[in-house]
Formats: C-alpha cells, sequence, structure tokens
C-alpha cells in the first residue's frame, strides 16, 4: 500500500463519517464501494476491514452521544438481535455467501423507496407520526440487520437506521444507540473474521494498516458531525437520513447494473 492510497483512505472515512454521524450511520455502507473499487482492498477481507473501521470511528461519535444514554433500553434490544445475527452473517461471507449483485439489488429495494419516502415526508413537515415499533418487530428487525452486517462489513446502522426512522421513532434516540449497536457489533464481527481465518484459507483478515487508516479518519468525522447532530431539528436530520438512504440505493443500483 501506497502512503498516497493511505491518504485517501483516511481522506475518505472523514468525509463519510462526518457526514453520516448524525443520523446514527457509521459510513461503513459508503465506504465499502471506495474500498473495493478505490482502495482495491481484496474480497472477502473487505469485510473485516470495514468491520475494524466501524471500531476505531465508532468513539468518535458516541463520545459525544455519551450524555443521551448510549446503553439505554434501546441499545440492548438491539444488540439482542445483531449480535447473534454478525457471527451467523460472518460464518455465512465465509461459507456460502451469496453474490454482491443479489445484496446490492437487495439494498435497493428496501433503501430506495424508503429513503424517497423520508424526504417526502420531511419536505412536508411533520404531519400524523407513526406509532413506534414493537419491541418484536425491533428484535426481528435487528437481527436481519446484524446478519447482514456480519457478511457485509456494514455494521447495519445503514439500514436499521432508515427502517426504524420510517416507523416513527425519534432521530435524536435512534442514531446514539444505533451507533452504539454498530461498534458493539463490530467488535463482535471482526473478532468472528480473526477465528475464521485461522481455519480458512484465503483473504479472510482485515487489512490492519487500511482499516485504521480509514477509522482514524471516521474517528475525527463522527466526533464533529456528532456535534451537529444537536443544532439540527428533526425534519432536517430525517431529510439528511432519507437523501443518505437514496444515494445509497442508487450508487447500488448502478453498480448492480454495470
Amino acid at each position: 500500500m501506497t502512503w498516497q492510497t493511505g491518504l485517501l483512505g483516511f481522506a475518505a472515512g472523514l468525509l463519510i463519517s462526518l457526514i453520516t454521524s448524525p443520523v446514527g450511520v457509521s459510513g461503513a455502507v459508503f465506504l465499502l464501494p471506495v474500498q473495493l473499487s478505490v482502495l482495491h482492498v481484496p474480497s472477502p477481507a473487505v469485510t473485516p476491514t470495514n468491520l475494524l473501521f466501524n471500531i476505531v470511528s465508532g468513539p468518535g461519535a458516541l463520545m459525544r452521544y455519551r450524555r443521551f444514554g448510549l446503553f439505554g433500553p434501546l441499545t440492548r434490544l438491539l444488540l439482542a438481535g445483531t449480535l447473534p445475527g454478525v457471527a451467523l452473517g460472518a460464518a455465512l461471507r465465509v461459507f456460502a455467501v451469496p453474490g454482491p449483485r443479489v445484496f446490492r439489488l437487495v439494498v435497493v429495494a428496501v433503501l430506495l423507496p424508503l429513503g424517497l419516502w423520508l424526504c417526502l415526508r420531511a419536505h412536508r413537515g411533520p404531519g400524523r407520526e407513526r406509532p413506534p415499533p414493537s419491541r418484536r418487530s425491533i428484535l426481528a428487525l435487528s437481527l436481519a440487520v446484524g446478519t447482514v452486517g456480519g457478511i457485509y462489513g456494514i455494521g447495519g446502522g445503514s439500514l436499521i437506521g432508515p427502517l426504524l426512522a420510517g416507523r416513527g421513532m425519534a432521530m435524536k434516540q435512534l442514531a446514539p444507540a444505533a451507533l452504539a449497536c454498530t461498534f458493539i457489533t463490530s467488535i463482535a464481527g471482526a473478532g468472528t473474521y480473526v477465528l475464521l481465518a485461522m481455519v480458512t484459507p484465503g483473504d479472510v483478515s482485515p487489512l490492519w494498516v487500511m482499516g485504521l487508516l480509514c477509522g482514524t479518519g471516521g474517528l475525527i468525522g463522527g466526533y464533529l458531525g456528532a456535534r451537529l447532530q444537536p443544532r439540527l431539528p428533526e425534519t432536517r436530520l430525517r431529510q439528511l437520513l432519507g437523501v443518505l438512504a437514496t444515494a445509497l440505493a442508487v450508487l447500488y443500483l448502478f453498480q448492480a447494473v454495470a
């Protein structure tokens, strides 16, 4: 790896986290295509490298969100689903993962209509709020998101955030819980990949230097982005989350059909 590649990874992590951390998204889901297409991280090593990014970058935003109570009931409920899910996803990624094209099309199908709806809802104003989702619904969603996060190294916040926001959950409650859950889940996922690397040939371990450089940029960007969150109204936070979800869907649609 050249110093130019390392600097590019640092800058990408900083910029992405600055934009995504106010709405509880780690940014790994946007970093994934950068690692594959620009930084040329091999597969499946790109998945644990992305999880390493979450581990290093997570404390930046969490330091700013700690006054909201990071490990409250919502965080514990999310962890009850994502922790077993990420271990399952890591095993599937190494031994029986579907192709990346399938994953991208699923992301498009989920996030494109949801992102557009969040943008439209924010543009029209608050309107009639939907009741918050039940504990059973949150647990089921977090298990599914944890499995996807374990397979693709995206942490899951980019999926659980729009899904729960669309169900009526307040962003100032959701963002800290989603980031705390992503951080702990990423530790479990990266540890699972390290164990699998001991018994599996190929590029299974993370690229440590690249993950640390991207994560250091994300650490700074996440801290700065979390400082902005209390200054943004709920409508603007929902709008930002909708724009991010829509942009991600369009990006993955382009990659799926290219």
